[in-house]
């Protein structure tokens, strides 16, 4: 069906299911029997590939501005290409938008050119010739380029944002959606939306009505989710304005009283009021913020442009609530002609009623024969009457209520608007039998012709009989406004009601309504309707025309395309005479004038429209220069000429009305001149054959060598490539036939081998350009498979065979499949698709011919070994599963034609070896090549027993060697330094690659120390110093360097060492006493740091990588990493969750299952480990303070320990612990911490028993008291709460913090019965427990001293609890007494910590036995 020119039909895709209607514009439909396919979707398919692949790109370089606003553009474009609702020229515009768009995109991008027609289409391969596809590439790229300088230049408008863009715009809108109305009224109701200016007191915008149904759903089902409106016209000045809102003013519809429950007697239908909702939306109106809850959202534009830009918000079921007046330009062709009237208030006598009346006014809009029309706000259906809301028993109603009236234009001068009173009562029995009691009416247009005009209105209330006051000859005469009814007139009516058709003037009833006139036909200015309608009245042409200026601007410009159509005619219609030419171009120089004014600014784009649109006076040109230049001889002379500099200051437009009629002219004239020129012939033939002639010419001119220049190698080349593009296999035969000799072949064959080859590696095209890259490869790619099966004919048999010419042809299809054009791993998915889907995989087809050609070669294979090895494996490196399949068998192939020849094959062993490291160093190769070359040559080898143990032994030493060289590779290209350290463990760095590890970078230095010697012998080590050193020198500059590190890693053990080493050799080997000297004061200096420097302790963590993601020297293996200081596992796991942003973090401490270890993801588990003490033997059973054993709890640890709680048997319900098992993971590393890493791996699992875990908590009870106790002894200004809540927890029973539960699960006879191995385990838990009691006695004497007063109760109840529990301990276990520190006799403060801390150990750890004496040493 063919409606105005669209049609309409379906889209059919699958027969079976229901089709949908489309409306399609016909110039862009393909008809193909019952289906109709969109042609602008290739368009649409092209934004949608193009926005997911800048997608990709966009997250990683989020912070490219210009890409966002590139995307968001053509997201919305995308949006109007599916909407369906352009016209045809639009569509194209925004084609050549988008298109433009997305090339500029691609090149800022560095992605490929897309070569297009003159209409914008993709150009096909397939269709279009190479050298159109050259110029194609050639066109496009200069737009690109060109483009790119202008979005430079705008770079500043492009950034300025939505703020500034609105700001720059002169209209704007406001688009609401409505997304539910939530309230108990029980009743229909009626939502009026609209904007309110707080301050003014005033409407910005008509209403936008929503009828709503009792049921809490819209009256219409269908707008259920649909209830869109756009407040449109609005301009800077209301964006100024201080305060907007949106109101919504709520009447329901029903029953006078909502109480009232007897539906059935009460009147329905009723509009009251009921409610109102105001919202501020200063900032949402002002683009400051967006509403998500009301969904507001403010937009840049007038109707026509938000439509464009907005498709998906701004549909055709969009309602548009217009502005109560006009927007700030009005655009020629834009035609309005609404009436706003807005029943303001009353005033009505209650008259012989006892209370007051419920007035109801009901309007009409009537002609002379009583017709009417009338539309209450936007989004609704016109009714045929208005009926106001009712107010009960007001005497004084404010009603405010605004709607629209829509009157035709014509229809206008016979119209008037009639207001009905009548008094509603509840009860629908009354109401039926009240009648209209008053009536007032209105006349829209003056007698002068002229609109009522705007503002408020005071109408004559006319009381009479009801009927009478319907019919319009009885109050049509009578005077429709107070002041415009003398007193006369007023007494006339009054005394004789019959003369006038019964009615007569209520004086107590008034009605006051105001009126605004939208409209760019109707004008309230006498003299502007005189100009507009001049020929009713041509005698007042001339005074309409020189009273132009004294007419208010804001009217002019209201009615501007009017006005200059009414001055063009009048030029027009008298060009016989020249009476009007001054006073019409003195008109014309005003309206350009006003416009030029700041307030009128905003109308230059609409005179600008004006002339290119709708200006058609083609002879105008002609009166206007010739008033001009008279204007101008006047000047010139001197005389007085008062029009001149207006004149001058409207010159441009003068001009652009001028040049536009010879616009006008010219293309009529072009029309007429094309027909007379055309020629008629065969102009097909003769295109071809001056084709020919053409390229005969430039084959010998390019035949010369001295003519082609390097700019000109492309241009070349393509005409080559479309010679060659020309050319099938009968062409090829016949050309190959026209040599007579074979060498004349081989010479050619060897020159094209080699011609291709450097055009391949030379990139002849720029990058970007892949159309033009890929139609090459596929001409060449045919040629070269011609060539091949003329190799195969002609020189394959011995006696004729060309090492070099097979040579040349290997090496040029090895350069072919490994262009960078061809490696279709490095490209987007998108880039990827789109040239399998329209070239296929090249690189397969050229590397089956390898194969096959490489098998045909027979016994000349040899001649091609090791030489092949290299560009044979750069080819199986090529990440394509099935090439590679296909090609590494050749591997094999050689290996067994040299072992045939040779006996072995370490010529091919070598040479690819040697290659190996240089193609994966380069990007080649991964694990699954690995895979495949160890299964498909062992696989191969299966046939060949004599083969087998030398082809697994080569195969064992190229995968252990692949292998290491990927790892290698990809911590190179790691961030992390631990990762690249770790595979280079044994290259000497630079100490500056170590950063703030000072301790790591004194180890690497400590190492290279070793190398030398103290000698005198000069150093042979190729290093970066100035001068010629000894070893000794050397060494004491490393030393010297290495002891500087490790002061500032606080490692200073390891720095007095080194310090002795050197103090040796300053006294007895060099005797440099003043060296020695300071070497010793240095030393001291550490031994002073160690004793009162704070050292804080590194935390150390279990790292674990776990899933085929990982490189395979961090695999499924478990890592112990040393934390820096105060590091926290949180910083540091986010820190290496940073290095591997794809890897999945595992919050268990278990190790994981299979699935996630043979997974292909990558997967990390992090957890803090402690370290295990290792005292050194030289301070074992000695007496050592706290700050030199400190330092060995966290350095020189190679063990690591993670435990973990675990139930195992049967769960004693009373005493938890005899269950409790201690799963404890302890992990040995390779070598001891700190070290060269910050990290080293290996790991083992014990399981230690309830009774070890009861051990070891009383013995980490015990440590911590002591500690506390001795820091206690050291500090007075220390808070006692720690203190008192570590004793009270052991001694008092009602905490349950001591040690009864180990006596009820361990010291029974059924226990020892069933564990006699645990005999030792139990004397050590008891002496531990012996031992606690002189702890908890000097532990609670201490806190004694340091209680308050207040705490006193709190510490005798403590004594108490002590010393019952003393009592028992002692009998049971034994006494232990700790030594008197009083007794020291050394000044220097000393621990009390010291003498019994190597009991604690003793008992507490696992290497040392119970202890023989009852008392510690003194």
């Amino acid at each position: 069906v063919i409606v105005s020119g669209w049609y309409k039909g379906y889209v059919i895709k699958n027969k079976e299911r229901k089709v949908s209607k489309r409306v399609f514009i016909p110039e862009y439909l393909t008809w193909n029997e019952e289906i109709i396919t969109s042609a602008e979707m290739p368009l649409v398919k092209e934004v949608t590939t193009t926005l997911r692949e800048w997608g990709s790109i966009w997250k990683q370089l989020y912070v490219v501005r210009r890409l966002d606003r590139l995307m968001w553009d053509l997201m919305e474009w995308r949006s109007q290409l599916l909407s369906g609702t352009l016209p045809s020229d639009e569509f194209k515009e925004l084609k050549q938008k988008v298109t433009s768009k997305i090339d500029y995109g691609n090149k800022i991008l560095e992605l490929d050119v897309v070569v297009r027609d003159a209409d914008g289409n993709i150009l096909d391969p397939e269709r279009a010739s190479v050298i159109s596809l050259f110029r194609a590439h050639e066109d496009a790229t200069a737009k690109i380029t060109e483009r790119i300088k202008e979005e430079q230049s705008n770079v500043q408008l492009d950034h300025s944002g939505v703020s500034a863009r609105i700001q720059s715009s002169p209209t704007h809108s406001l688009y609401v959606f409505v997304r539910n109305f939530v309230c108990r009224i029980g009743e229909d109701s009626e939502l009026f939306m609209s904007l309110y200016d707080p301050i003014k007191q005033t409407n910005i915008s008509e209403n936008y009505l929503v009828r709503w149904g009792d049921k809490g759903l819209p009256k219409d089902i269908e707008m259920l989710n649909s209830l869109k409106v756009v407040f449109t016209d609005l301009g800077n000045k209301d964006l100024g304005r201080e305060k907007i809102y949106l109101i919504c003013q709520i009447v329901r519809v029903g029953r006078m009283d909502l109480k009232d429950t007897n539906h059935k007697k009460c009147t329905m239908g009723l509009r009251r009021p009921f409610g109102v909702a105001v919202m501020d939306i200063s900032d949402i109106i002002k683009g400051k913020t967006e509403c998500l809850w009301v969904t507001m959202k403010a937009l840049v534009g007038d109707i026509v442009q938000i439509r464009k830009e907005y498709p998906h918000l701004v549909d055709r079921s969009t309602v548009v609530a217009r502005k109560l007046g006009f927007p700030e330009i009005i655009m020629p062709g834009d035609i309005r002609n609404d009436i706003y009237l807005t029943l303001h208030s009353g005033d009505f006598d209650k008259y012989n009623k006892t209370t007051q009346k419920n007035v109801e006014v009901i309007m009409l809009v009537c002609d002379e024969e009583g017709k009417n029309s009338i539309c209450l706000g936007a989004g609704d259906r016109p009714v045929n009457e208005y009926r106001s809301v009712i107010y009960y028993q007001i005497k004084q109603p404010r009603w405010m209520e605004t709607f629209k009236v829509a009157i035709p234009l014509e229809e206008m001068p016979r119209i008037h608007l009639r207001f009905m009173f009548r008094h509603r009562s509840s009860q629908e029995s009354k109401d039926k039998s009240e009648r209209n009691f008053a009536m007032a009416f209105v006349r829209l247009m003056k007698e002068d012709g002229t609109v009522l005009r705007d503002g408020i209105h005071e109408l004559t209330v006319f009381k009479g009989d009801s009927k009478r006051m319907e019919e319009v000859s009885s109050y049509l005469s009578l005077p429709s406004e107070r002041s415009h009814s003398d007193s006369h007139k007023a007494a006339t009516l009054m005394r004789s009601s019959s003369s006038v058709g019964g009615l007569s003037v209520s004086s107590r009833d008034t009605l006051t309504i105001a009126t605004l006139v939208c409209s760019t036909k109707l004008t309230q200015n006498v003299g502007l309707l005189g100009l507009l309608k001049w020929r009713t009245r041509p005698e007042m042409l001339k005074q309409n025309l020189q009273e132009l200026k004294l007419i208010d601007g804001e009217e002019v410009v209201k009615f501007l395309q009017d006005t200059l159509d009414a001055l063009f005619n009048i030029m027009m219609e008298h060009s016989q005479t020249d009476d009007y030419d001054i006073l019409v171009f003195d008109a014309l120089i005003y309206i350009i004038g006003l416009i030029a004014d700041r307030k009128f600014q905003h109308f230059n784009t609409v005179l600008e429209a004006y002339i290119k649109q709708h200006f058609s006076a083609t002879l105008a040109y002609k009166k206007l220069m010739s008033v001009l230049k008279t204007y101008l001889d006047v000047s010139s002379r001197g005389e007085a000429c008062e029009p001149i500099l207006r004149t001058l200051k409207a010159l441009e437009y003068i001009f652009k009305f001028i040049v536009h009629c010879r616009d006008i002219l010219l293309p009529m004239m072009l029309r007429e001149l094309s027909g007379a020129l055309a020629v008629v012939g065969d102009g097909l033939q003769d295109e071809k054959r001056n084709s020919v002639e053409l390229l005969n010419n430039i084959l010998e001119v390019l035949s010369r060598n001295d003519v082609v220049r390097a700019n000109q190698r492309s241009r070349v080349v393509a005409c080559m490539t479309a010679i060659l593009s020309q050319m099938d296999d009968r062409h090829y035969s016949r050309y190959i036939e026209t040599f007579s000799g074979t060498t004349d072949l081989v010479d050619f064959l060897m020159e094209t081998f080699l011609l291709f080859k450097d055009l391949i590696g030379k990139h002849v095209y720029p990058s970007d350009w892949v159309t033009m890259i890929m139609v090459q490869n596929r001409v060449f790619l045919q040629a070269i498979n011609t060539y091949a099966d003329t190799m195969n004919h002609k020189f394959l048999d011995n006696n004729s065979f060309e090492v070099q010419l097979w040579n040349n042809y290997f090496h040029l299809a090895v350069a072919f499949i490994t262009q960078e054009s061809l490696q279709l791993q490095h490209f987007s998915p998108t880039k990827r698709s789109k040239i399998l889907a329209k070239y296929g995989d090249m690189r397969r087809l050229i590397g089956f011919a390898i194969r096959d050609m490489w098998y045909k070669l027979g016994k000349n294979k040899i001649c091609f070994i090791p030489g092949m090895v290299g560009p044979i494996l750069e080819m199986t490196l090529i990440p394509e599963e099935e090439l590679r399949r296909a090609t590494i068998p050749i591997f094999f192939d050689m290996m067994q034609c040299e072992h045939n020849h040779s006996g072995n094959f370490r010529k091919f062993e070598n040479e690819i070896i040697l290659k190996l490291d240089h193609e994966v160093e380069g990007g080649g190769g991964d694990e699954r090549y690995m895979e495949l070359l160890q299964s498909i040559l062992l696989e191969c080898a299966q046939g060949r027993p004599p083969l087998l143990t030398e082809v697994q032994h080569f195969v064992t030493l190229v995968t252990g060697l692949l292998e290491r060289l990927l790892d290698y590779r990809t911590v190179m290209s790691d961030d992390s330094r631990n990762n690249r350290m770790s595979c280079t463990v044994n290259l000497l760095v630079s100490p500056a690659h170590f950063m703030e590890n000072y301790t790591e970078a004194a180890y690497t230095l400590l190492l290279h120390s070793k190398l030398l010697k103290w000698s005198e012998e000069q150093c042979t080590l190729q290093l970066d110093f100035q001068t010629p050193q000894s070893q000794r020198q050397l060494k004491e500059s490393l030393y010297d360097t290495i002891i500087s590190y490790f002061d500032k890693g606080k490692m200073w053990e390891e720095a007095i060492t080194l310090c002795k080493e050197l103090a040796d050799q300053f006294e007895m080997e060099v005797f440099d006493y003043e060296l020695l000297g300071q070497k010793l004061n240095q030393q001291a200096k550490f031994y002073e740091s160690i004793m009162k420097i704070l050292r804080p302790k590194p935390d150390y963590f279990a790292v674990g990588y776990y899933g085929c993601g990982f490189p395979q020297f961090l695999r499924n293996k478990v890592f112990i990493h040393r934390g820096k200081e105060y590091e926290r596992r949180e910083d540091f796991q986010s820190q290496l969750m940073s290095q591997f942003p794809s890897a999945v973090r595992l919050n268990i401490t278990t190790m994981p299952g299979d699935d996630i270890k043979n997974s292909n993801m990558q997967y990390i588990q992090c957890f803090t480990v402690q370290p295990v003490l290792e005292i050194p033997p030289r301070l074992r059973n000695k007496p050592v303070p706290d700050q030199i054993i400190n330092f060995y709890k966290s350095n020189y640890v190679q063990r690591f320990q993670y435990s973990r709680p675990v139930r195992r048997g049967k769960v004693d319900p009373d005493n938890e612990f005899a269950s409790m098992w201690i799963e404890r993971t302890t992990f040995i590393t390779a070598y001891k911490l700190p070290g060269i890493l910050r990290w080293f791996e290996n790991i083992s699992v014990l399981h230690p028993v309830p009774l070890e875990n009861a051990i070891e908590t009383m013995g980490q009870t015990n440590e911590k008291i002591l500690t506390m106790i001795n820091q206690y002894q050291c500090d007075d200004a220390l808070p006692i709460n720690p203190l008192s809540m570590l004793l009270n927890g052991i001694v008092d029973p009602a905490v349950m913090g001591g040690f009864a539960k180990y006596e009820k699960a361990f010291f029974t006879e059924e226990y020892m019965h069933e564990h006699h191995e645990d005999r030792d385990k139990l004397m050590r838990l008891k002496d531990l427990i012996a031992w606690q009691i002189p702890l908890l006695g000097r532990g609670i004497s201490l806190h004694g001293k340091r209680v308050t007063d207040d705490l006193r109760p709190f510490h005798e109840r403590m004594e108490e609890c002590f010393k019952q529990l003393k009592k028992k301990v002692e009998k049971e276990y034994g006494v232990r007494e700790l030594p008197d520190t009083d007794e020291r006799r050394s000044t220097r403060p000393r621990s009390m910590l010291r003498s019994v801390r190597q009991s604690i150990c003793s008992l507490a750890g696992s290497e040392c036995g119970t202890p023989t004496k009852t008392h510690p040493e003194r």
